[in-house]
């Protein structure tokens, strides 16, 4: 049932007129008259449906019998819906609470992302619930989700693949399987396939003569997802430190697939990964997670989402921004939408003109897009234009546009296919999204409803404005296709060329040959760029907060022009991933770009993002037309160039390393107890690429009645790759808490800009007792929401305990088996490969138990989490299933055991993908103490 929708069935008399209708001027009026149509629909809508996006509430509309049968006989909304009669849209409200996301479950809506931070949550709702969604008072807007494109440049002919999550995790599973039996190359530090852009960029000789491998930087990817990781690993193609944020590995493989380039290039940088897939908000949050949690250096993404403006900083460019301003490198990829020197672009950007169509036919004037004296109201579409995201943006205020500009895709009979025609009353999005249909002579026309002249950005992604194939029609494009958070004033914007062979396949029919790269050989001033890379420049008329930069001057002379792309980088490069080799696309160039600029940072520590950019572009080839020009930037980036420019040298970089505790008075048994002393042995290693002199170690306890002597010892001079110790004394006070661990803070000093590092070393106290003290869950089951990241937790108090000497934590069952719904297991559950289990101490540190692995297989029960366990629970798979035995948890139980263990534990499960469900069961701490000293 449909509340608050119009009654009456919208009538159209002209379609009706027009249907039989064969010349152009016949065509036209169709197309005149289904304009009309759409207006007068948006004319009549409801407040609620207001809130809603436009083709929400058409769909809506169509699917309520309220609109009239030939009134728009070729019309799709797009909007995508599944057999359960649920579709993705995010909600706008004024507070994101428990208040809000409890009412959404009660409308049947599951949560995908909720946002308190942005007032959003992205949810998969009923299609009937939206009007009601929308008519609640807190909500200001409902729209469906909004979409992304990455800068993978694949065959425009080509249907994407589909996969089930089963096939994925049985693939994923014997890609592993078979990677374990692979001998790898003759390169280990690299793996069993290089990047050519390694050598193009001359990566390898830099590497070779400035003695600079990555040492000290850690350098992140954003992309979909890391699915072929653990094969990656298998190989050496990835190091076994992968730092994955929790429950942030998404879907697919191009972030594996940039990874691999990454190490190739920096084979001893530490590496991240974050999904920028989730959403746009959760986009811009993972940047700053990377940066602020994960410690990222240097940032790489290869995406845009549709929704990012060309005209201001949302919510991606403003998270790059703020990681910059931290101090942290951030590249990005131009994108692959084209550009006007190669005659590839689908983007015309400009003022307003008013066509003077449109009185009389349907509300508001027609753009006109020819700047000579002719008039034309439509730009024309290439014949592979089919099935492209278009989006229309103006030049207002995000969330401040009371300009009400409309689109309208129109096919070669002259309906109108697709269209957006949102309302923007004065507190909404400059926005309009549409996607083309299929067949040659589509052409898109824009309309001004209603409000004053602004410039304007027509962007087919992937598409291209040509002259219509029937002659009718001229197109029109300019330059300055890239936008959002890649055109940020810090990030780096990259553009692509091929480093080996050429990309193969046309991007239209009757094309010239794309161009083929230098391998074996290096990028030269002679280099050419990929035909398909995104052109600049980027025009910004906002602040990030809605600050006009020229007040009152929204046309082509205000605003500021930003230079973008920046640089240019390899694609078209050979990785271990299946279906990435080649891997061709800005997604491939701008890791390359990062990669070179963390050889930069490892040889020349502290460098600035404005010194590195400088660095970057002083130091870059200069590619065809001669200075800086808006499709390649300054030009293409070498390795040995720019190290030398920076001055590049081999650093030292000390850490602390596993200390060795020896007790030496007391009881003569192996525990240091309260009262005693006890010898560490405390490694310095030199995990750098160049010796350190003049070592000093500092050490520190957390606890007063803990005492370190010396406090500061000479390690003298260490040789890259060597370790070297020395003896210090600990100290127990006769009053020293029994089992509490003790704390050590170890600073490292050397002579180098790496200098000084940190690491916090934990000394156990106490001998072990042997009685083991079980607190069980004993409430009812909770069922775990389905592909929802708030999940669901259970709670055990622990009380009488203090400090423990051993943790181990079991997820229990009375029989196990692979049943659907068991009652017997401890977490049913089908398809564990979807759940993430962390365990929370009372003192809130938390240790991630089991992420996204075991594949497809069903139910823990019996199953045991040990630190001393020999496998590790990632290595899982749906062979194991029902899982029972002892596994090694993700992150160290121990971790938990610095504080009492008195409290409340909980045990917390969430479910990350769809179409499975289950409860937690059963569970149980097993706690051991201490003996008495």
């Amino acid at each position: 049932m449909l509340t608050g929708v119009a009654a009456g069935v919208l009538v159209v008399g002209a379609g009706a007129q027009a249907a039989g209708a064969k010349g152009p001027d016949d065509a036209t009026a169709r197309t005149y008259a289904q304009i009309a149509a759409l207006q007068q629909m948006k004319k009549s809508l409801t407040g609620a449906e207001r809130k809603l996006d436009s083709k929400l509430a058409v769909e809506l509309r169509e699917r309520g019998g309220k609109v009239a049968s030939g009134a728009l006989p070729e019309l799709a909304t797009g909007v995508v819906v599944s057999k359960a009669g649920t579709t993705e849209v995010e909600v706008h409200a004024t507070k994101v609470g428990d208040d809000l996301i409890g009412r959404l479950r009660k409308v049947g809506a599951g949560i995908r992302y909720p946002s308190a931070a942005t007032g959003t949550v992205l949810v998969e709702a009923p299609l009937s619930a939206l009007t009601t969604i929308a008519g609640w008072s807190d909500v200001t807007a409902v729209n469906a989700k909004h979409g992304l494109i990455s800068g993978r440049e694949t065959d425009p002919r080509s249907k994407p693949a589909t996969e089930s999550k089963e096939a994925k995790a049985a693939r994923v599973e014997g890609a592993v399987r078979a990677a374990a039996s692979k001998i790898t190359a003759a390169a280990p530090s690299q793996g069993a396939v290089v990047s050519e852009g390694d050598r193009t960029h001359a990566a390898d000789t830099a590497r070779t003569r400035y003695k600079v491998t990555g040492t000290g930087v850690k350098v992140c990817a954003l992309s979909d997802g890391v699915d072929s990781l653990e094969a990656s690993q298998a190989t050496g193609d990835l190091p076994a430190d992968v730092d994955v944020l929790t429950g942030q590995e998404g879907d697919g493989d191009e972030g594996t697939a940039m990874l691999e380039i990454l190490h190739d290039l920096v084979p001893n940088a530490k590496l991240g990964f974050a999904t920028a897939f989730t959403s746009e908000v959760s986009f811009a949050e993972n940047i700053r997670a990377l940066r602020f949690t994960a410690g990222c250096d240097i940032i790489v993404d290869d995406v845009v989402y549709y929704h990012e403006s060309p005209f201001q900083d949302g919510l991606p460019a403003q998270a790059v921004n703020a990681v910059v301003a931290d101090g942290a490198f951030y590249f990005s990829s131009a994108g692959n939408e084209g550009n006007t020197l190669d005659g590839t672009s689908g983007n015309w950007e400009g003022d307003f003109v008013d066509s003077g169509r449109g009185v009389g036919k349907f509300a508001g004037a027609a753009h006109d897009f020819d700047p000579g004296t002719g008039v034309q109201i439509f730009d024309p579409l290439s014949p592979r234009s089919a099935g492209r995201v278009t989006t229309l943006w103006w030049a207002d205020a995000l969330g401040g546009s009371s300009n009400d500009y409309d689109l309208y895709l129109i096919n070669a009979a002259g309906n109108v296919s697709d269209f957006s025609q949102d309302t923007q009353d004065g507190d909404d999005d400059p926005f309009e999204i549409l996607a083309t249909g299929s067949g040659s002579n589509q052409k898109l026309a824009v309309v001004k409803y209603s409000g004053a002249d602004r410039y304007l950005q027509l962007s087919v992604f992937r598409g291209r404005f040509t002259d219509s194939t029937d002659g009718t029609l001229k197109a029109f494009s300019t330059p300055g296709v890239t936008r959002g958070h890649s055109a940020a004033v810090g990030a780096f914007s990259v553009a692509a060329a091929p480093a080996s062979g050429a990309l193969p396949f046309d991007l239209e029919s009757g094309d010239p040959p794309n161009p083929v790269g230098p391998y074996p050989n290096v990028f030269t001033k002679q280099s050419t760029p990929e035909r398909f890379t995104s052109d600049g420049p980027r025009r910004i008329f906002f602040g990030a907060d809605g600050t006009p930069v020229t007040p009152g001057n929204f046309s082509s002379t205000g605003g500021v022009v930003r230079n973008k792309p920046d640089i240019t980088a390899a694609d078209g490069v050979l990785t271990s991933v299946p279906d990435f080799a080649p891997f061709f696309g800005t997604s491939a160039a701008a890791p390359h770009a990062a990669a070179i600029a963390a050889l930069a940072l490892s040889g020349n520590p502290g460098m600035s993002n404005a010194e590195i950019r400088a660095a970057l572009t002083g130091t870059a080839l200069d590619l065809a037309p001669s200075g800086y020009d808006t499709r390649t930037g300054t030009g293409v980036v070498r390795a040995d160039r720019l190290l030398r420019d920076t001055g590049a040298t081999p650093q030292p970089l000390v850490r602390a390393g596993n200390p060795v505790v020896t007790p030496v008075t007391g009881d003569g048994d192996a525990y240091l107890e309260p009262g005693e002393n006890a010898s560490v042995a405390l490694p310095a290693v030199n995990e750098g690429d160049g010796t350190a002199t003049g070592v000093s170690v500092v050490v520190d306890s957390d606890d007063a009645r803990a005492t370190v002597t010396p406090h500061a010892s000479s390690y003298g001079n260490i040789a890259a790759g060597v370790s070297k110790s020395k003896n210090f004394t600990l100290k127990l006070a006769a009053g020293y808490p029994l089992g509490r661990p003790v704390t050590l803070t170890v600073k490292i000093s050397f002579a180098g800009v790496l200098s000084p590092t940190t690491t916090r070393l934990v000394v156990p106290t106490g001998q072990p007792s042997a009685t083991v003290r079980d607190f069980a869950y004993s409430g009812s089951p909770v069922p775990v929401p389905d592909n929802d990241p708030t999940g669901a937790s259970a709670t055990v108090a622990v009380s009488g305990v203090g400090y423990v000497s051993g943790l181990t934590f079991s997820i229990d069952g009375t029989a196990c088996s692979t049943d659907t719904a068991s009652t017997t297991v401890g977490l049913d559950h089908t398809f564990v490969g979807d759940l993430i289990g962390t365990l929370t101490a009372p003192d809130g540190r938390t240790a991630t138990l089991f992420a996204r692995t075991g594949g497809g297989g069903n139910n823990l029960c019996q199953v045991v989490f040990d630190d001393a366990a020999t496998a590790s629970f990632a290595s899982a798979t749906s062979s194991n299933a029902p899982f029972t035995g002892t596994w090694r948890p993700d992150d160290a139980l121990a971790s938990l055991r610095v504080s009492p263990a008195d409290g409340t534990w909980t045990f917390h499960v969430v479910d990350r993908a769809g179409s499975d469900l289950g409860s937690i069961r059963a569970f149980s701490l097993h706690l051991t103490g201490f003996e008495p000293a």
